[in-house]
């Protein structure tokens, strides 16, 4: 790096191009996290909707729709762990930008389609599919960023990435507050990212780092090659540390943090047991779809916030750092929300610190691999994490029955997020061997 250049913000001095690119990879990974999110916002009304259609009604009802629900989380964190383990493969075989182009088409389409199903079977089958392309997206665009960007201005940039998915989270709430208590109507709309396919066919290369290492690579058949990650010492460290890293954060906020719509609901449901049944819903879709926005207010400011601090103190102080503020966020959350004011509040706080340790996995991720096997790692600890954490929405679901006290609705959902959030002991076991990157240029 000049002196010149260490004179510049991380934002001055950028190519165009960089810009561009930086922009259409957050595009993408901003609709992805808006399609994972609107199943989050409906949920509970789209499993009961269905699960009437068996005739099922009152405590019958709740309690399977409990159980559904987590079973279509989890079947969504399975597909979305093997889309990426199979889209990151194809994003260093492929490439980068055919990669995304691909994974965008797959969750937009199925997302909308999700508004189509008749039955539950059917429903799981969208659920699955979805995955697999929001899953893919992520290690493609993450790589292409790092690629294209230079290593003064990366992990800012790539911080930004991460960040503007809480503006995709904050969309899904703002579509599930315009479109009131119809759940189909909210996965409708979630086929428009589609067109942004257009744009990138159009407008987005191959990073040439990523032609240079194919070249290189392609006689060894390291290329994308997930055992590549496991041969060689350094990248099987980095690779173990990364994926304990990454099923904390998962585990955390995909077994726990995103169950807080529901929570709120059921915390807030007496407040509309006197209204007739379609306004209530209505009423609770309003409250519930306010408090994610909140929410993502504080998920976006916590991303950043993690990207800053890691320039300056470095990448795994600053995760050791937030990783114990997710932990603690949650607790104060499911036993501190009681009220609306309570919801709005706590909703901010577990943004902000839940979802601040996902801009870890844009930031630094992609520094523990080389330019052959980026999208690969990136994708493998990842969504690793996701098939391990799979089974934190059960955990959930079958503790809050477990105990379940009829005097008070929440408290079982209470008792149950404080055991599940533990999960994130294993963030740490991660930390304790995985390298600090920061100041040091991509591996080649």
């Amino acid at each position: 790096m000049s002196n010149e250049d260490k004179n510049l913000k991380w934002y001055q001095g950028i190519p165009k191009y960089s810009w561009m690119v930086l922009i259409i990879a957050a595009l993408g990974w901003l609709f992805d996290a808006m399609d994972q999110n609107l199943f989050n916002m409906v949920r509970a009304p789209s499993v009961k909707a269905l699960l009437e259609l068996t005739g099922l009604t009152g405590k019958e009802l709740d309690d399977a729709a409990k159980l559904v629900g987590a079973q279509l989380t989890a079947t969504f964190l399975v597909g979305w762990a093997v889309g990426g383990f199979i889209f990151g493969m194809v994003g260093d075989k492929l490439g980068r930008t055919r990669t995304m182009m691909l994974t965008i088409l797959i969750y937009a389409i199925f997302t909308g389609l999700n508004g189509l199903v008749q039955n539950l079977p059917q429903y799981f089958i969208c659920r699955f599919i979805t995955a697999l392309g929001v899953g893919g997206e992520f290690a493609a665009g993450a790589a292409l960023v790092a690629e294209v960007w230079p290593n003064r201005s990366r992990p800012m940039a790539l911080g930004t990435l991460q960040a503007l998915s809480a503006v995709g989270n904050m969309g899904a709430a703002v579509i599930n507050l315009l479109a009131g208590a119809d759940w189909r109507v909210v996965y409708f709309v979630g086929a428009a990212p589609a067109l942004l396919v257009l744009w990138i066919r159009s407008s987005v290369k191959e990073p040439e780092a990523w032609h240079a290492a194919k070249e290189k690579a392609h006689a060894s058949g390291e290329i994308g090659n997930i055992a590549s990650l496991f041969k060689d010492p350094t990248l099987r460290k980095n690779t173990i540390a990364g994926t304990l890293i990454a099923l904390a954060g998962v585990g955390g906020l995909w077994g726990v943090g995103f169950f807080l719509p529901d929570f709120i609901r059921t915390v807030l449901g007496p407040n509309v047991a006197s209204m007739e049944v379609a306004e209530g819903k209505k009423q609770l879709a309003q409250w519930v779809s306010i408090a994610f926005i909140f929410q993502n207010v504080g998920a976006f400011l916590g991303m950043f916030g993690y990207a800053v601090l890691s320039e300056r103190v470095g990448r795994k102080p600053a995760l050791a750092l937030f990783l114990l503020l997710a932990y603690g966020s949650i607790q104060l959350a499911f036993w501190g929300v009681r009220d609306l004011n309570t919801a709005y509040a706590l909703s901010f706080v577990l943004g902000f610190c839940a979802l601040a340790p996902f801009s870890a996995f844009a930031v630094y991720f992609p520094e523990l691999y080389p330019t052959r096997l980026r999208a690969t790692g990136i994708g493998f600890c990842y969504n690793c994490a996701r098939l391990l954490a799979a089974a934190a929405p059960f955990a959930l679901g079958g503790l809050a029955k477990a105990y379940n006290d009829p005097a008070d609705p929440a408290h079982g959902f209470r008792i149950a997020a404080a055991i599940v959030a533990s999960i994130y002991i294993f963030g740490f076991v991660g930390l304790a061997f995985a390298p600090e990157t920061r100041g040091k240029p991509l591996p080649e």
